[in-house]
C-alpha cells in the first residue's frame, strides 16, 4: 500500500519533483480516437473529475501510460494503477450551444472515470 508523504518531505518533493508513474499489466481499455463518456459521480472524497466535465463525451488523443490512481491513494486504498489519457472535449459539449464552436478543452483522466461510447 502507498503511504502518504510525511510533512517534512514535502519541500524536497516539490523541489526535485515526483511521479506517480508506475506499471500495470492490463492493456489500455481505450485507444487514440475512441469516444468516451466521463462518469457522473459525486464522491464525498477526492476525485480528479471536474464537475463541469461529468457525464460528457470526449475523444482520446493520448495515452500517458500507467499511474497510481489518486482517488484510492488519497483514501489509503492502495495504488490501483491504471492508464491515464488526455481527452479532447468540444466547448459546446461542456458548456452548451453558446460556447464557441471552435474551442476545445483537453483534460487528463484515468480509466476508472471513462465509459466507452458505442457507435
Amino acid at each position: 500500500m502507498v503511504s502518504k508523504f510525511a510533512l517534512e518531505g514535502v519541500d524536497e518533493l516539490i523541489r526535485t519533483g515526483g511521479s506517480a508513474h508506475t506499471t500495470v499489466q492490463a492493456q489500455p481499455k481505450f485507444k487514440i480516437g475512441d469516444r468516451v463518456r466521463t462518469v457522473n459521480n459525486h464522491p464525498s472524497g477526492h476525485t480528479r473529475v471536474p464537475q463541469y466535465a461529468r457525464d460528457k463525451v470526449g475523444t482520446v488523443v493520448q495515452n500517458f501510460g500507467a499511474f497510481m490512481f489518486p482517488d484510492t491513494v488519497a483514501h489509503d486504498q492502495g495504488e490501483n494503477p491504471q492508464h491515464l489519457y488526455n481527452l479532447a472535449f468540444e466547448a459546446q459539449e461542456l458548456w452548451g450551444p453558446d460556447a464557441n464552436p471552435i474551442d476545445t478543452l483537453y483534460i487528463s483522466m484515468y480509466e476508472d472515470y471513462l465509459i466507452p461510447v458505442e457507435g
